[in-house]
């Protein structure tokens, strides 16, 4: 009777739902962020690429 009234017992239920609430969450942010390094490094590079050429012409004597 003990075995079958632990399994009944829903204390503690919302913890876990929370739990893997936050952990689905978190795998999902860092997929994203997985996803997007390549475009995020492509636009610094861009981004610096411009900058730089922009300083040159505005340096020349």
């Amino acid at each position: 009777m003990r075995i079958w009234n632990f399994w009944q017992d829903e204390e503690g239920q919302d913890l876990v739902e929370y739990t893997l609430l936050l952990a689905m969450i978190c795998l999902a942010s860092a997929a994203l962020m997985i996803g997007s390094s390549e475009a995020t490094s492509g636009i610094w590079c861009t981004t610096n690429n411009n900058l730089s050429a922009a300083y040159s012409v505005a340096t020349r004597d």
